[in-house]
């Protein structure tokens, strides 16, 4: 049996490339709120940061995150021709749900917005709970995984951000972060994920049975 029955996905900076779209549109979103200037050799910086790192150093009071949420997920949605998926997207989700596992994902974006990304890849996912807020995916994750009837232990929630790995662990289950997506590396690692994935083809043997990427008698995996 797979190590995990549900994998839960973030969206940005996970499975699509959106991180050019948020950089050119971060300094606008900081004029039209008024929030504290960062210079452009501060803006990797926060990529170091946790999400109530940044908050804190855009000096965004709680109260005001819900209308920029809201204003960036419309600004998201309307550019979401512009964005595309990470390579190898569609590959892995084919290859998890061969496995036998069952794939969801969680975001803080809209899910029109995701699904217009996503296109004909869509079809590979079982189930979409978006709409989430900036602290609130544990509440999704718990949900979607009793959709499925899946414990908590037979879940992992891949992302990444510092809170994605956070959200996981406040829901009682394993959290995988990404090396390619908003946070640097050194700062998801920092935060102690279950599991640290540099590329999409380590997602899929790590949560393969090992009989599915065991060599055969050519020295060759299952999936070739």
């Amino acid at each position: 049996m797979p190590r995990y029955r549900l994998a839960i996905f973030d969206f940005d900076g996970t499975l699509a490339n959106s991180l050019p779209w948020l950089r050119a549109s971060f300094q606008d979103m900081i004029a039209r709120f008024a929030l504290a200037p960062v210079g452009a050799d501060e803006i990797e910086g926060l990529r170091m940061m946790s999400a109530r790192q940044i908050m804190t150093r855009l000096n965004v009071p709680m109260w005001r995150l819900p209308a920029i949420v809201s204003d960036m997920r419309k600004r998201k949605l309307a550019a979401a021709g512009e964005i595309s998926l990470f390579d190898g997207v569609a590959t892995l989700l084919a290859d998890l749900q061969r496995l036998g596992i069952q794939t969801a994902i969680v975001s803080s974006d809209s899910e029109e917005s995701v699904r217009r990304v996503l296109g004909l890849t869509a079809g590979l996912i079982s189930r979409f709970d978006c709409g989430a807020t900036i602290f609130g995916k544990h509440s999704k994750f718990r949900r979607v995984a009793r959709h499925f009837g899946t414990r908590p232990a037979d879940t992992i929630c891949i992302g990444d951000e510092i809170r994605d790995i956070e959200a996981a662990r406040a829901a009682g289950m394993a959290s995988g972060a990404v090396g390619w997506g908003y946070a640097f590396p050194a700062a998801l690692q920092a935060a102690e994920p279950t599991h640290f994935f540099s590329s999409m083809a380590e997602i899929t043997q790590q949560l393969a049975p090992p009989a599915a990427t065991a060599p055969d008698n050519h020295g060759r995996s299952g999936f070739e």
